[in-house]
């Protein structure tokens, strides 16, 4: 048995039964062991876009998404999705070929110090050592993903070992992928329950890992155990995110801040936004970050707790309801969120944002077991702001563009009976639009919507606030027919002027059997505000 094999029964001996891969020389024997192993490999045109749809297929399963990649070139154009991962706290492990160890130093084809460059942006990465360890790496790094706060780590697989002889090593078992869960000390729990019931005002914050979709719609269910308002905070505009309405003066009026596994970082203002009797209770597994949280917050931090924020979001779903004594405050925080700026009209006759997204949501709501997915941009904002779906993925907090495609095709793999909207910009689009064709190959079949304002409408917006109309430079697009080219890739395409021709080519889209891109001519237009 070869290294690789041993690898890949770790894998599946993990629960591991996709792949999302572009090939390469030094992954070939990995290629080959997958197919004894008989799991899928679902082959990419880049390798950002397999890490994307790992971290996608993560989101939509709750379960590790694995991507696979060759060295150094390739290797370098997987680095920046790792990121996107990190920040939305997404499980992914991503495997990479890699040079020979008995080569190193010599100029080997490729040879490259991967994990100088991934451990920045990764939870962990390491180079195996030994041929007849590859099991337990897997283990260990599985372990590590899935773990205290979820995120993305790395293993550079020496093409050597990989091919290297490991006799009949028995690989891992699922068991030793698994780690005890960093559960709250029951006293710290009961201070922090204490607390909250003792708050005239308190509201619980969460990051992406307890948004409602990857808690299976459970944070009403929180709501209601704590009697306190539960907002999920994953977008990159943090208090000025246009999806939470009026999230700032929330803030504001809130005498207790339970940050349950949400970072205080940019998004939350630092905690410097609210009153400074306002107090803060921090619980997260990562003690780094509850360190920066003591640095931001000072003498609001009343208390923190190292623990893992989904064990704890457990234990707290398990208090018993009482009668609620602050309904009044809970539907005045759901008000706020709510709340949207009236919608400015456009200069042109053009579509709205709004218009299209009012369009669509009759279609969401009608389609079967529905994700929604949406990218960055202004045109991102307005569909997170107008757009809901009983299962969401967005762009998260990286603020990182042109991974949602790649979201798209990889929930559809997950989940193959599902509907998958994709909402864009076209510049977003750019990105990976060639993924169009893994999911016509993968007949991961998907709805895109591209809102073509042919330019860069948030840094249009930026330089015309801060420097002037007559100041705009490098933000144009041309009208490409992203229509036409979804074609030529083996999509379904339509091309949407007018809003009542959107319900019409969706469902032409939809039973056209394919992955479809509709490009509809919109506005350019601000994104809007709650505040």
């Amino acid at each position: 048995m070869r290294g690789a094999d041993l690898l890949v029964k770790a894998l599946a001996n993990a629960g591991v039964d996709t792949i999302f891969t572009l090939s390469g020389n030094q992954i070939m024997p990995i290629f080959d062991a997958c197919i004894d192993a008989g799991i899928e490999v679902v082959h990419v045109r880049h390798e950002g876009a397999a890490v994307y749809m790992a971290e996608g297929y993560a989101q939509v399963t709750g379960r590790l998404g694995v991507a696979l990649v060759t060295a150094a070139p390739g290797f370098g154009n997987a680095v920046g999705s790792i990121y996107m991962a990190r920040m939305s706290e997404s499980p992914v492990l991503l495997l990479s070929g890699d040079s020979p160890r008995g080569l190193d130093g010599r100029g080997a084809f490729q040879e490259l110090d991967q994990v100088a460059v991934s451990k920045g942006v990764s939870k962990w990465s390491y180079r195996p050592q030994r041929a007849a360890e590859l099991g337990a790496d897997i283990a260990t790094a599985v372990r590590t993903a899935t773990t205290g706060r979820p995120g993305p780590v790395h293993l550079a697989l020496p093409f050597d070992l990989l091919n290297a002889d490991v006799g009949d090593i028995e690989a891992p078992p699922a068991s030793q992928c698994q780690a005890a869960p960093c559960a709250p000390d029951p006293n710290a729990l009961a201070s922090v329950l204490g607390a909250l019931k003792g708050a005239a005002k308190p509201i619980v914050l969460t990051g992406p890992l307890l948004n409602n979709t990857r808690t299976q719609g459970r944070l009403g269910a929180l709501e209601k155990a704590l009697d306190a308002p539960v907002i999920a905070m994953e977008s990159p505009r943090g208090l000025n995110d246009p999806s939470l309405g009026q999230i700032k003066s929330v803030l504001d009026e809130a005498d207790l801040v339970l940050s349950l596994g949400k970072n205080v970082d940019f998004t939350t203002g630092f905690g410097q936004s609210g009153p400074l009797t306002q107090s803060w209770i921090v619980i997260d597994p990562d003690e780094e970050l509850v360190h920066r949280a003591s640095r931001s917050l000072g003498s609001k931090l009343a208390q923190s707790v190292q623990a893992s924020a989904r064990t704890t979001f457990e234990q707290m779903l398990s208090t018993p309801a009482g009668a609620s004594a602050r309904g009044e405050w809970r539907a005045r925080v759901h008000e706020l969120i709510s709340a949207r700026a009236p919608q400015q009209p456009t200069a042109t006759d053009l579509m709205h944002p709004a218009d299209l997204c009012a369009a669509l949501q009759p279609m969401i709501d009608a389609a079967e077991d529905p994700i929604l997915i949406i990218d960055g941009g202004e045109f991102g904002q307005w569909a997170q702001a107008c757009l809901s779906g009983p299962a969401r993925l967005i762009n998260g907090p990286s603020g990182a563009i042109g991974g949602c495609l790649c979201y798209a095709a990889a929930a559809k793999v997950a989940r193959p009976d599902s509907t998958v909207f994709l909402l864009m910009g076209d510049g977003t689009a750019g990105f990976h639009f060639s993924e169009f064709d893994t999911a016509a190959r993968h007949s991961a079949n998907f709805v895109a919507i591209i809102g073509h304002d042919s330019q860069w409408n948030a840094e249009v917006q930026i330089q015309m606030r801060d420097y002037g109309e007559n100041r705009l430079l490098g933000c144009e697009l041309a009208e490409t027919r992203y229509d036409m080219a979804a074609k030529g890739l083996g999509a379904h395409g339509e091309w949407v002027e007018k809003v009542e021709d959107l319900e019409p080519a969706v469902n032409r889209s939809l039973a056209s059997g394919k992955p479809a891109c509709i490009a509809v001519k919109i506005e350019g237009v601000a994104a809007p505000s709650g505040h």
